[in-house]
């Protein structure tokens, strides 16, 4: 999995943070722009996958994903004192990687279903979906590319560093599936990877695109990174106890698919015979019925999901003391302190 998943369902006025419900129909607007550049077929897939459209190619309305890694970016610029707007070209090229990622990823975890739909590779066929994929990376790129600001390189380079450390963090994740020796060190470090690269990157293009110095840079993307390790916790805690009916996923997905998440991994470093136990489970084969009912058990009784749980709020207020930075960056962590709760 690349990234936090399209969990628990579309948010709404009476649900999301206020910072989303006020940079949303900016990104919203300037995205379905971009997607024009794509070709009619691959452009389809696309607004299929974005919620535009229905499995017929019919127009539906829909709220589409939480567009959080944008709204980090218009609102970064804004901290650092700058307009919103001025940061739109790096929001849409970060939705863009990001709904890359989604995209690719539900292929190579072979999961049918996203926010209840079904994913794109399998309406469309696996080859459609690397394609769109990879056409949606490409046109990030291209859209700053494109961008005459001098900012736009900076912003380009930054980009792109984060992509490829996502990709590092899919590769780790796919290559613990077979492991039960992945360390503590490991399992953050996969996670800072995957997920908390791109939220850090959109803190660091806000405030590129808003003029802030290099300081500034570095702290917005230091808080980006921090979100996105207790996004990742969140998320983790989905992937096993979420409600389906919510989700959007089968129960326990992330066990049956061995994925070595947190508390998984915190599982099986810290739980003692619960953890050899949970430990065995996965050495042996498919995980489905009263066995997966079992792992699910196991987790539970080695206090890994409190454990989890715990990490959101901690890891997400664990920058705020080192905001002492002039300006209305100090206002940030309460804009999004709702967000890991969201995911």
């Amino acid at each position: 999995m690349i990234g936090v998943r399209g969990r628990p369902g579309d948010l709404t006025e009476e649900t999301a943070p206020p910072a989303l419900i006020r940079c949303k129909p900016l990104v919203a607007a300037a995205l379905r722009e971009a997607a024009l550049r794509l070709s009619p077929q691959i452009r389809r897939v696309v607004a299929y996958h974005l919620g535009w459209l229905d499995e017929s190619g019919q127009a539906v309305e829909s709220n589409g994903g939480k567009a959080i890694r944008p709204a980090i970016a218009l609102l970064c610029a804004e901290a650092v004192g700058a307009a919103p707007e001025s940061a739109l070209t790096g929001a849409v090229a970060l939705e863009l990687v990001h709904n890359f990622s989604l995209i690719h990823d539900d292929v190579m975890d072979g999961d049918a279903l996203r926010r209840h739909r079904p994913t794109v590779w399998a309406l469309f066929g696996v080859g459609q979906a690397i394609t769109a994929g990879d056409a949606l990376a490409a046109l990030a790129n291209r859209l700053l590319q494109e961008d005459p600001r001098p900012e736009a390189r900076a912003a380009a380079i930054e980009l792109g560093r984060a992509t490829a450390q996502m990709i590092q963090g899919q590769s780790e994740d796919l290559a613990f599936e077979s492991r039960l020796d992945v360390t503590e060190r490991e399992c953050l470090a996969m996670s800072a990877h995957k997920t908390g690269a791109l939220l850090g990157c959109a803190g660091a293009v806000g405030a590129i695109f808003g003029g802030g110095d290099a300081t500034a840079v570095r702290r917005l993307r230091s808080f980006g990174r921090h979100l996105g390790l207790a996004f990742q916790a969140v998320d983790d805690v989905l992937g096993i106890w979420g409600d389906p009916s919510t989700t959007g996923k089968p129960v326990a997905s992330d066990v049956r698919q061995h994925k070595k998440s947190i508390p998984v991994v915190h599982a099986l470093r810290t739980g003692g015979a619960a953890g050899r136990e949970l430990g065995a489970l996965l050495s042996g084969g498919e995980l489905s019925g009263d066995r997966l009912t079992k792992a699910v058990a196991l987790l539970e009784a080695t206090g890994s999901h409190a454990f989890t749980e715990g990490l959101a709020p901690g890891d997400s207020a664990s920058p705020w003391p080192s905001w002492t930075g002039a300006g209305s960056t100090r206002s940030l962590p309460r804009s999004f302190a709702a967000l890991p709760g969201s995911c």
